[in-house]
């Protein structure tokens, strides 16, 4: 693993509980983890039904028994293959996820992960492009959607992660987590031949045309990231983290194997259940999307709403003062994103300010802020934020009642992390410094020369934790990694001059949502377009909640409609009439579109009667739409539209 190269300063940040830089396979965490805390609890999962607890030392020996079973079903182990066998695994957080997921890989074989709620159509195009031979799903329910197509593929074998009795299934070996379990007690686990460049998982992400690509990350990712990420968060050992992120998604998966490889205990929750578990469980960390800090600051709001009017007057003169203080702050440290030299002049009235509302600020603090800080049980260090930027109001609010949030960056096919803000230097508005051997640099959209300090441009990657490249696709690989192995990450952005990213855009098309969605628009588009009404269409969402749409409308389809309605006259597209219309045509465009999903709806839009063209530049010479270009040109309508 000498590959790696770490610096000086960051073998100096990285001070984490166990060196794992020398592991050849990712499973080989839990022998260590065995040794080092047996008796800590590993995972506690209280709302599976029956509940689940698992030691450090109870932990490996599930998943030791995981592999035994699959390689007694069938998992053939050929060295000179190019790729490891692959065992698809549809399912959702759970501890058996867990063990799954690195029992598979401790067997030998490599995983193809989604969740079990996935579009059946896409379920069966990963079975189908992974060549998977085995398969785990969640339950019966999930393997039940796969049929009768799931006999025309290559897969030898099902194994249910739930208990539920299995009807025999002619021509497939079909059994249920606890008959898997009493197979592997008849059976001698074999050692898989793995190093760190072997594949150890396949993550299926959406493409431009259509069709998921599979991500190729090695075991050499996972385990860089295990590294570097000690450079972040310095966990205790038994210090406890909440799991509510999709396992199968790459941020969530890397937040727990992190955090387990530390010796911390990770109990599983979900929407439902979470503001009852930061109460009970009191979590030190929490990894997470925007969405979920959001969540929690809305229920603070409408907490406050249901206070007294003098109580809430009270709260308000508090968060008001300290919002004047940590920005002064947040000045004499130059960590204002807005201003990261200020003067001397500057800096004093900061200096100044802060000395003056430091009493009022602490005050507020002993109140007020301590009392909403139980609201997320009151012993966080801090929380991991990823999969999209982090609105300034959450920025701000959370500095104010002294929860660190730490927003990190990075895609699928990096493992995932290439960036992430530190306790001791968090600027907010940024998305941090790159981890432990990772570069950055941006360049020039067009030229992709590199650009100076402080210039926006396409954010570039390089480093150990970016993938193999994408399965059976050498084409979309070569376009994605140049010949230096620098990765087009699609997102634009700049640098401080301290080197820390600041994301300010996507240069490819797709667009995530603040619960760490990716939404591909442009198959919502042609959707859409199906309206006669509609003439052209460009979705907008980027870190927002739900998507939006700037709207071109058709005029003479639209002049049409008022005159068959009886309401003559000059057309106003901010019309109750005209905007229902529109809200109808978008609802049934998008719902009956193949593959649709709840994120596929348009909540906000806005109606304009200029089109784009190649004249007034919002239309490239081969008609696509210049994204970037309209949203920066229509950028207040948009703001607007969200408010």
């Amino acid at each position: 693993m000498g590959n790696y190269n770490f610096s000086d300063r960051e073998r100096f940040e990285m001070t984490g509980l166990i060196d794992y830089s020398a592991l050849q396979s990712l499973p080989a965490i839990w022998e260590t983890t065995s040794q080092m805390f047996p008796d800590v609890l590993a995972l506690l999962d209280p709302h599976a039904k029956p509940s689940v607890s698992l030691t450090y030392a109870q932990l490996y020996a599930e998943i030791q028994e995981f592999a035994a079973g699959i390689q007694a079903l069938g998992v053939e182990l050929d060295p000179k293959a190019p790729f490891p066998p692959r065992v698809a695994l549809f399912a959702d957080n759970s501890a058996r996820w867990m063990i799954a997921d690195q029992g598979i890989m401790l067997a030998g074989a490599a995983n193809a992960v989604r969740s079990s709620a996935a579009e059946r159509e896409e379920l069966l195009y990963i079975l189908e492009h992974s060549g998977s031979t085995g398969l785990v799903v969640e339950n019966i329910k999930t393997l039940n959607k796969l049929m009768p197509e799931l006999f025309d593929l290559p897969v030898q074998w099902v194994v249910l992660l739930s208990d539920e009795t299995l009807e025999i299934i002619k021509g497939l070996k079909a059994i249920n987590f606890g008959q898997l379990m009493k197979i592997a007690a008849n059976y001698t686990l074999k050692t898989a031949n793995q190093n760190p460049q072997t594949l150890a998982t396949l993550i299926y992400t959406s493409g431009t045309t259509g069709k998921p690509k599979g991500v190729m990350l090695t075991h050499a990712n996972f385990i860089h990231q295990l590294v570097a990420l000690t450079s972040v968060i310095q966990p205790s050992v038994g210090d406890r983290t909440l799991s509510i992120l999709p396992t199968w998604h790459s941020f969530g998966r890397i937040g727990e194997y992190f955090t387990l490889s530390q010796g911390c205990s990770q109990i599983y929750t979900n929407r439902r259940y979470l503001k009852q578990d930061l109460q009970t469980y009191t979590p030190q960390y929490v990894v997470g999307v925007p969405r979920l800090w959001e969540s929690i600051y809305e229920g603070m709001q409408k907490s406050f709403r249901e206070k007294s009017p003098r109580m809430q007057k009270f709260i308000q003169s508090f968060l008001t003062v300290s919002q004047s203080y940590i920005k002064a702050v947040r000045t004499w440290k130059r960590m204002d994103l807005e201003n990261l030299t200020p003067s001397r002049s500057q800096l004093f009235q900061a200096w100044v300010k802060t000395i003056i509302l430091a009493p009022l600020h602490y005050l507020g603090e002993m109140l007020l802020y301590k009392k909403i800080q139980q609201a997320t049980g009151g012993k966080l260090k801090q929380l991991i934020c990823g999969g999209g930027s982090l609105a300034q109001h959450l920025e701000d609010f959370f500095e104010i009642i002294g929860i660190d949030i730490l927003v990190g960056y990075g895609l699928t096919e990096t493992a995932p992390v290439l960036t992430v803000r530190r306790y001791w230097r968090n600027l907010r508005g940024s998305s941090g410094f790159p981890i432990a051997n990772t570069e950055i640099k941006i360049v020039d959209l067009e030229t992709h020369q590199p650009l100076p300090t402080g210039q926006k441009g396409l954010v570039m990657a390089r480093g150990s934790q970016v993938m193999q490249g994408y399965f059976l696709n050498p084409e979309a690989t070569k376009k994605a990694i140049d010949s230096e192995g620098w990765f087009d990450t699609g997102d634009i952005g700049w640098l401080t001059p301290d080197n820390q990213i600041v994301l300010t855009g996507r240069a490819k098309d797709t667009i995530v949502l603040t619960n760490g969605e990716n939404i591909e628009p442009q198959p919502i588009e042609d959707a859409c377009l199906r309206s006669h009404y509609i003439d052209q269409i460009m979705l907008v969402g980027q870190d927002r909640k739900s998507l939006g749409a700037i709207i071109v409308v058709n005029l003479e389809a639209l002049e049409q409609w008022v005159e068959k309605s009886g309401k003559a006259g000059e057309i106003n597209l901010n019309s109750k009439e005209i905007r229902d219309l529109f809200r109808a045509e978008l609802k049934r465009e998008v719902r009956n579109r193949p593959g649709y999903r709840r994120d596929d709806e348009i909540i906000a839009f806005e109606l304009i009667k200029e089109p784009f063209t190649i004249e007034n530049g919002l239309l490239t010479q081969t008609l696509k739409i210049r994204r970037n270009v309209v949203a920066e040109r229509y950028r207040d309508l948009i703001n607007w539209m969200f408010a």
